[in-house]
């Protein structure tokens, strides 16, 4: 019985550790192109054999890449920020406020997670032009501000929480927005993490939107300027020029959860529906 045990542990974790290869191998393999020359990328090997920073110092010759770098972490942590925010205060109200059309409320918050975001682009666009928040930093930032995967985060973290510790907080003189931000959040660490992790992705990742309402190149957040470099013709069709600029701007993301990752999976786990 113990050998049969042992068998199936062996077979689960090779089958694991093929599909985990399968998924970290193209990662792997766009690290080391990045350092290749085009001939060596053609090999299609792991690690070049002279690899070397000529397709990143092609890359920030022919375009602003550290500007729009700056750009990126401005725009991604500002709306990261706000989400969190939007998102606690919300979810709060949901979770731990009776007042009539609670219900409604969150079923209709729920019902526009099912919408994509390209049925709400032209609205979105008619009101920055409206605003007159065209070719501005908030135009990248106030349309994603609130988030309703963070709303239902935030509800069903605080669901979990006991009602004495609002209680308590409310008889020590705290405020609502005190009990969010001072007594709630604290005890919700890992979803903390997750929301603000997915937000930050999200919006670091965003191409579409800024295309359409940012044209100064000193306003473009790194992954609009990558994609206009890479099919815009500055990239002289070097291969590996385009992806040391993937590379570039993978990075971050990969650093973010590299750090946060043990809250991340720790929130995904726990996270359920509590009615």
């Amino acid at each position: 019985m113990k050998e049969r045990y042992s068998f199936w542990n062996f077979m689960v974790y090779a089958a694991l550790l093929v599909a985990a290869t399968s998924f970290i191998y193209p990662f792997i393999w766009m690290i080391g192109a990045a350092f290749a020359s085009s001939h060596e990328i053609g090999k299609m090997t792991i690690w070049p054999d002279h690899p070397s920073w000529g397709n990143f110092r092609s890359m920030m010759e022919k375009i602003p890449i550290g500007r729009s770098l700056i750009n990126s972490i401005l725009v991604a942590s500002l709306t990261t920020s706000l989400v969190l925010i939007t998102g606690s205060t919300v979810g709060y109200a949901l979770a731990k406020m009776r007042f009539r059309g609670r219900q409604l409320i969150f079923y209709v918050i729920i019902f526009t997670m099912s919408l994509p975001f390209q049925i709400t682009l032209i609205p979105n666009y008619i009101t920055m032009v409206n605003l007159h928040l065209v070719d501005t930093y908030l135009a990248l930032v106030v349309p994603f501000a609130v988030s309703a995967f963070a709303i239902l985060m935030f509800r069903q973290a605080f669901q979990g929480l006991p009602q004495a510790l609002i209680d308590a907080a409310r008889l020590d003189g705290c405020n609502e927005m005190g009990i969010i931000f001072r007594v709630l959040w604290p005890n919700i660490k890992p979803t903390l993490v997750t929301v603000a992790i997915l937000s930050f992705i999200g919006s670091w990742n965003e191409v579409l939107w800024p295309l359409i309402v940012i044209r100064n190149e000193q306003l473009m957040t790194m992954p609009q300027l990558v994609t206009l470099f890479a099919v815009g013709g500055r990239a002289d069709a070097q291969l590996g020029v385009k992806i040391a600029a993937a590379v570039l701007l993978a990075l971050p993301v990969m650093i973010a959860f590299l750090f946060f990752q043990k809250h991340f999976i720790q929130s995904m786990a726990s996270t359920g529906l509590k009615d």
